[in-house]
This record gives structure tokens, sequence and C-alpha cells, in this order.
């Protein structure tokens, strides 16, 4: 009963108010020490009660307890590899076996006479358990924790033979002495209990990091065993206080005892008894493997709902870790918990997922093959498909199903409500665009039902479907017509960043490409109005993606002239080298298409500073660039043979040795008051070939 209160009291792990148990834990263990003193003080206290077969049999039960707590916790410290568990086993089998030795030389039973095994043996004993328990409170790296177990055997050995030489040495010498320790005993016992209470006190440090209940016992059992030796040095011989370290040392191993036995009780397996006690190494493993076997066993549950498959699983762990019905029943619970929350985390990404796939920028078909794609991944097993209304038919765009439900999907469509038939393992909820009803997302699941959860998550997607089918098509058209009145560049600039719509601009190096028609307006004269449109549409169907192809922006089309900025908005460090290869492009394309009395093509490009940017007013503006460089690529176009493309100097500059062009020599251009050196391009090798009409 006084064993229980005490490990009630010291119980530091599960106390709201951590000061007061270990004052209390403290003041029950001062208790021993304040009753020798008081004994030792007042001699006439300290009765005198010699019975040698009580003692016999007192001290071996003592002695069987210790070396049971030994074996105990040297069979967790194989099944383990932990050092710190071998030398606890080897620190209480060294205090039970000397006690042993104690025991068999009780005078007057087993052998005869007073003898120095008597006196001896158990403070020799306990001194050397306290050499084993300071090193078990060390926190042995991995490489020392190593060099600890290859020792053990020899320690064991050594633990046996010194035993049977202390034993045969102390029975066969007699002593006339009445006192149990005295001399140099004394020296040796005081040292003793300063090692256990290092012990004890690396064990607490533990405690506070870790608290455990078996640890804290193992903390007890040194303290206590410190005091028995305190009072091996002190009592006097067959009287109450040399009884006292008796009982200490039976109180020290049955506090161990009764701890583990309580941990039993709990659990219900010996399984990780004294698991609190290893080192920090060993509990990393246990964590790992328990982590490991949760692990599995969710996976388990995530990859089959079979609950047999789930079953095989939790006997085959229970069995290789020892685990007692009830814990293996905790284990398959916080497996189903973490498997709940790992598909909720899983549906809900994929949730996520479809919102960020509602961008414009990517297709119909792309998407909803995506989506189907994250909800068959979160869900599982279950079977997706999305269907969407084209031509007033249901048609599949993504996924595939065991089955048709026709008149469900219609059912869902015309109410824009959800349907689930009952025991079918089956839901089908609505698409819509702009309040239309635009298809439907179906799910089946061939075992079981949906849950509430389920349902929830599976209304939120089609939702995040409905929104993400709506913007990739408004984002088709809308890029569509955009794309038709912009170049591809200006389009995308703007679409990445809708402040470059500002008005206004910046000055930026750029070459510009100007393309007439020679004898237009004469053309025009003689020509019907729509055979003018078609001419012009003909023209510009193959010259627009020649500009285009070289990264060009069009920036307008004047009546019969096309022009065209390199460099800007997308900068180019080749801008020069791409508007020539586009000019020259451009004529080829122009002349195969042509048709006779057409008016034919003459191209200036012109390299220099100009403003590009936005002009106009809040209500229509265009994007273009201005300046003189723009003027001059005009006037240079203006001098350009029929067919031709002319260059500046600025712009033959920066073309490679591999363009060839003409020298046309300085010309007079309209708007310049000095001439200006121009050049007629003939070809640039790899690329095309410039063919001048006459």
């Amino acid at each position: 009963m006084r064993t229980a209160t005490l490990f009630k009291e010291a119980d530091l792990s599960t106390s709201a108010r951590p000061g007061l148990p270990v004052v209390m834990w403290l003041l029950h263990l001062a208790l021993p020490m304040l009753g020798l003193w008081l004994l030792i003080a007042r001699p006439e206290f300290d009765l005198h009660w010699e019975d040698h077969l009580s003692h016999l049999w007192l001290v071996a039960g003592v002695a069987a307890v210790g070396f049971a707590l030994a074996v105990r916790i040297n069979q967790q410290a194989r099944t383990r590899s932990d050092a710190r568990l071998v030398l606890v086993s080897l620190a209480f089998m060294a205090a039970a076996g000397f006690l042993a030795v104690h025991a068999v030389a009780t005078p007057g039973v087993l052998v005869h006479g007073t003898n120095l095994g008597f006196a001896m043996s158990a403070p020799i004993g306990l001194f050397v358990a306290s050499g084993v328990a300071a090193l078990s409170a060390i926190d042995f790296s991995q490489t020392g924790a190593e060099r600890v177990l290859r020792a053990q055997a020899a320690a064991r050995v050594t633990l046996i033979v010194l035993l049977a030489a202390t034993g045969w040495a102390g029975i066969a010498v007699h002593t006339h002495s009445a006192t149990e320790a005295h001399g140099p005993l004394v020296l040796v016992a005081s040292a003793g209990s300063l090692l256990y209470a290092v012990a004890a006190l690396r064990f607490f440090l533990i405690h506070r990091r870790r608290p455990a209940a078996i640890l804290l016992s193992v903390i007890t059992s040194y303290v206590l065993l410190a005091e028995s030796l305190i009072a091996m040095a002190y009592a006097r011989n067959w009287a109450v206080s040399w009884w006292e370290w008796h009982l200490l040392m039976l109180t020290a191993f049955g506090f161990v005892a009764y701890s583990a036995h309580i941990h039993y009780q709990r659990e219900g397996s010996r399984s990780g008894l004294f698991n609190s006690v290893a080192l920090e190494q060993t509990l990393d493993d246990v964590r790992r493997e328990h982590t490991a076997a949760l692990e599995a066993l969710t996976e388990t549950m995530l990859a089959s709902p079979d609950s047999a498959a789930a079953g095989r699983v939790t006997a085959r762990l229970a069995a290789e870790f020892g685990l007692t019905e009830r814990q293996a029943e905790v284990l398959e619970q916080g497996a189903v918990a973490v498997a709940r929350e790992r598909e909720q985390t899983r549906r809900l990404g994929a949730l996520v997922d479809v919102g960020l796939l509602a961008r414009v920028s990517l297709a119909e078909a792309p998407l909803l093959t995506s989506i189907a794609d994250l909800v068959r991944g979160a869900f599982g097993g279950d079977q997706v498909r999305i269907r969407i209304v084209r031509n007033g038919r249901l048609q599949t765009a993504a996924g595939a199903m065991e089955f048709d439900e026709e008149h469900l999907a219609q059912s869902v469509l015309a109410s824009r409500e959800p349907a689930e038939p009952d025991g079918r393992g089956l839901i089908v909820l609505p698409l819509t665009v702009k309040d239309h009803a635009s298809g439907v997302l179906e799910v089946y699941r061939p075992q079981g039902t949906f849950s509430p959860h389920d349902r929830f998550v599976l209304r939120s997607l089609a939702g995040q479907l409905s929104l993400a089918l709506e913007n990739a098509r408004l984002y088709q058209h809308l890029d569509g017509l955009f794309r038709s009145y912009l170049s591809p560049d200006v389009a995308g600039a703007l679409i990445a960043d809708p402040a470059q719509a500002a008005l206004g601009g910046e000055t930026a190096e750029v070459t510009v490409l100007i393309a007439d028609l020679a004898g237009f307006t004469a053309f025009s004269e003689r020509s019907d109005p729509s055979d003018v449109v078609t001419m012009l549409n003909t023209y510009y169907g193959a010259v627009v993606p020649c500009v285009l192809a070289e990264g060009g922006t069009i920036t307008q089309f004047v009546g019969d002239a096309v022009v065209a900025l390199f460099n800007a908005p997308v900068r180019q460090y080749d801008h020069a080298l791409r508007a020539a290869r586009a000019g020259l492009a451009l004529q080829e394309a122009a002349g195969e298409i042509a048709e006779d009395g057409w008016p034919a093509f003459r191209v200036g490009i012109n390299t220099g500073p100009a403003l590009v940017g936005n002009i106009g007013s809040e209500a229509m503006r265009h994007f273009t660039a201005i300046g003189d460089t723009v003027n001059l690529a005009a006037r240079l176009e203006s001098t350009a043979p029929t067919g031709g493309v002319v260059l500046s100097a600025a712009t033959r500059g920066r073309l490679p040795a591999s363009a060839r062009a003409e020298r046309l020599g300085a010309i007079t251009v309209k708007g310049k008051s000095e001439q200006v050196e121009a050049y007629l391009l003939k070809e640039i090798e790899g690329g095309h070939g410039a063919g001048v009409r006459d």
C-alpha cells in the first residue's frame, strides 16, 4: 500500500501542478534517512532482532525480485539492442547477485559462524552496481552504444566470476566483527552513494524532457539503493537500522517491478515495457517502426475499402510488435483516422487544383481532361466522366464509365440539381455556364456509397469545374476576337499586364518595316471595290504570317500599307535581322500569289529610336510607334523598286555578313535636308532572296 501511494504521488508526468509532486517525492525519499539518523542518534530506539532463518528468506526473496527485474530488462535490451537498458540490467543484476551471496552467507543456516561474505558482499555488490548505474545514465552516441553492446557479454562473464570469487572467499574467511561495514568500507559506501546520486540526477533530467512513470521508478530505485549503502555504513548488526537497508533494497527493486506491473495492466502487453528508459536512438527507431506500421495500415485502407485486407495487416502488425487485442484495435482506429484525414486532404487539394486550373490560358479539351484526372485521383478507385452539351446532346469530353444513365443525366440537366440513386454508388452533378446547363459530372463508386463529406466536396468540384469551363470558353472567344485586331505579341503583353494599355509610351530602339502596294490607286480606280478587298485580303493573308513568323508586331493596316515593328513590345536583340528576313519573305509570298494586273509591294526598313506606346483617347487607343525612324522607313519604302526591300544605313549596319545588299548611294528623301544612304537587300544566305519586278 505504501509503495502504491508513493508511485501515485511521484508520477510527475500526469500532474497539473508539477512542483508539488516533486516536493512530495523528495519527502518520501528523505524519510528513510531521517529514520536512520534517529536510530543512530538514539540507540535505545534501535532495537535488536536476530532471526537468521527469516533473514535468509527475506534477502533471498529480495535478490530474486532484483534478478527477475534484471532478466526482464535484459530481454528488452537484446530485442532493441539498447546500450542503456543493457547497463541498467547489469546494475540490477550486480546488486541482486551480491545480495544473494549475502543471503547464502547468513550465519548458522547454510554456513557455520560469522563470515566475511556476510559482512562485505552486499556493500561490494551495491558499489559495483553504482558504477554501472552511473554509466547507464550517459547519453551514448551511436559509436559509444555499439561499444557497450559489444562488451556486454564480457561484462556478464566478469560479473559472474566476481560473484563466484567473492562468495567463495567471503564464506571461507570467518570473522568476529559486530558491524556490517567499517573502516575503508565506509568510504566505499560513500563513493557508491555518490555514483547512484549522479545517475539518478541525470535520469531525472531525461525525465524532465520525456516524462514517464517507468523512468521515474528507476530514478527512485537508484536513490533507494544509495540510501541502502549509507545505511550499511552506519547500521548496527541485527538492529532495526540494519534491517532498514534490507527493506530499502526490497523497495528499490519492488518499486520498479510494481511500476512495470501497472504499465502491463494498463497496456496489456510487455512489449515496450522499458522503452522510456532507453536511449534516444532507440526511441527514434521505435517511433519510426510505429510510424511505418501506421503508414502500412493507412495505405492499405486507402488502397482498398475491403475491411478484411486491413484486418490482415492489423493482425500481422500485432504479431510483429507484440500488440494486445486492445492495442491493435487502437492502432486500427488511428489508421482509420489518418486515412480519413488524408482522403479529405487529397480531395480538398483536388478542389484547390481545379480552382487553379480555372485559368484563361487553358483550352477547353485539356482543361476537362486535367480536371477528370484530378477528380479520379482524389476519389481513388471511383470512375469519373465529364459530359458536355454539344448541339443539344450530351457528349463525353473526358473520363469514362461502365454504363450510361442518360435519363438521370437529362433529369439533372433539366433541374440543375445533383441526383444520386439510392444504393447505386452513383452521383450526377450539373455543370452550368452563365446559368445555363452545359454538362454533367458523373462519379461512380463500384463498392459503397458517398458520405456527406464526399457529396460536399463533389458539389464544390462541380462548381469549380463550371467556373473553369466558363472561363475557358470566355477566353477562347475573347482571345480569338482580341488577336484578330491586335498583333499576338501586343495581345499577349496586354493580357499579361493590362497596365500596358494605358495611354503614353517610352522611347526604345526599334526596327520599322513598312510595305506598300505600288500602283494601288490606279488598280482601285479600274477595279470593282469587291475585287480590291479580295486582293487586299489575299495579300494580307500571305504576308502577315511572314511578319509574325519573325516576331514582328503589326501595328496597323493603312489602306494598302502594312506597318510592323520589331523589338517592341517584345525585346529582340536581333530585331534588324528579323525585319530584313520578314521583308524578303513578304515579297516572296506576295509574288507567289499575285495575279495578273495586281499591284506589287515595295518595302522600306529603318532602325532607330522611336516613341512606342498607346496613342488615342480613353474611348479608343492604338498601339504604334512615332518618330523620325518611322518617317524615314516610309520614305525608303517610296523609293524602293517594285518587289524590292530598301534598307537604311542603320539597318544595314546591324545585319550579319551573310546579308547581301546593293548600295544605292545617297538618295534624297522628303522631309530630310540631307541625303541618306540606302541599300537594296538582295538576299540573306540560308534564307530568302528578293526578286525585283520590272
